[in-house]
């Protein structure tokens, strides 16, 4: 076990309404190298592999392929995807308090007392015969037991929750590999009230990504193909229920603060065998790109993988991962509001998913 240590890298200061923030490194599949850092505002320092330190009697530690992260009543969520398990912890101190046990589980969210996880079901494999439904897991959070379960499509992504419906995206990942025509091309729509599937919007193949902006419309991304198909940002009218407009960017991960949505896109072709790294900022009233960066003083050329993405609700402050070349320690960048550099640390491997931690009276 590599013990955590402190880390001195920004400047110590007193933020409204919360404490700092975890960061979720995936690890490498197969390396059971998932862990956790902590970056504190009123101290100014970064702490690597707190998991570790805080529960040194688990095996294996946090597990393999660490997928998404929440807080939500005093505990923090981890989904750890290749080890089948969302890990719970207490949010203050990181210290194991169980784990839920969800095949292939991808992505959290939570809604009045209940934590919903989406899931792949079967194992990891890449099989474009791959025949098992998803599913999105409900879980108590005050037992965390799984009290339900719903299906939706094939390789569900990430879910989001809006006046209570619990919108899906399906990849339909395993299937679609090496055919286009495989891939999962919706959006499921739960009613929470019933936990049923009511019904599923058309977007495009291969979603991954949605989040729901101030006035409860959707942004969902797509990867395309690969090939002649490109990645994109599609938008859903939540009233209408249908896509009304489609942005011409790639959408790997965004964040979206007040009305601004600020997106990086990692798009790999085939045809190219290259990758195309792209930074944009879309006004979610007006649908616009804004502005083709969001780092604004260069340092962009030093983030060799952009791969999780955060903006600080009240300093506005920009934090960017890198996963660099996947194998070895990643990195963690911040900057101000206006896109300049004001630190960076070294991360985990493969660092991609934050969770900020709010203040508790």
């Amino acid at each position: 076990m590599i013990l955590s240590e402190d880390i001195a890298v920004g400047n110590p200061e007193i933020i409204k309404g919360y404490k700092g923030f975890y960061l979720l490194n995936e690890g490498n599949m197969g390396s059971n190298k998932a862990t956790l850092d902590y970056y504190d505002f009123a101290t100014g320092k970064y702490k690597k592999n707190i998991y570790a330190e805080k529960n040194p009697t688990v095996p294996k530690e946090m597990g393999d392929v660490g997928n998404d992260i929440g807080i939500y009543g005093g505990k923090l969520y981890a989904v750890i995807n290749v080890s089948n398990k969302v890990e719970v912890m207490d949010a203050e101190t990181a210290v194991r308090v169980s784990q839920i046990e969800i095949p292939n589980c991808r992505f959290i969210k939570f809604h009045q007392g209940y934590a919903y996880v989406t899931s792949y079901a079967g194992p990891v494999v890449i099989d474009p015969n791959y025949e098992q439904i998803g599913f999105v897991a409900k879980i108590n959070t005050a037992t965390l037991q799984v009290v339900d379960k719903c299906l939706v499509g094939f390789q569900p992504d990430e879910l989001e929750i809006v006046d209570g419906k619990i919108y899906v995206a399906n990849s339909g990942g395993y299937m679609g590999a090496g055919n286009t025509e495989g891939y999962e091309r919706t959006v499921s729509v739960i009613d929470i009230a019933t936990f049923k599937e009511e019904r599923r919007i058309d977007v495009a193949y291969n979603l991954e990504r949605i989040k729901a902006d101030s006035r409860g419309n959707l942004w969902v991304s797509s990867r395309g193909d690969y090939k002649g198909l490109p990645a994109r940002l599609f938008f859903i009218d939540r009233q209408k229920g249908e896509v009304t407009d489609t942005i011409p960017i790639a959408a790997s991960n965004y964040w979206i603060d007040d009305d601004l949505l600020y997106v990086y896109g990692t798009e790999w072709s085939y045809i190219t065998y290259d990758w195309e790294i792209t930074y944009s900022i879309v006004d979610t009233r007006t649908h616009e790109i804004i502005s083709r960066s969001i780092i604004t003083d260069g340092t962009d050329q030093e983030i060799e993988k952009p791969y999780g993405i955060m903006v600080h609700p009240e300093t506005k402050d920009i934090y960017i991962t890198d996963a660099g070349n996947y194998v070895t320690p990643g990195a963690l960048y911040c900057f101000d509001k206006h896109g300049k550099k004001k630190w960076a640390v070294e991360a985990g491997n493969i660092p991609g998913h934050f969770a900020l931690l709010p203040m508790y009276e």
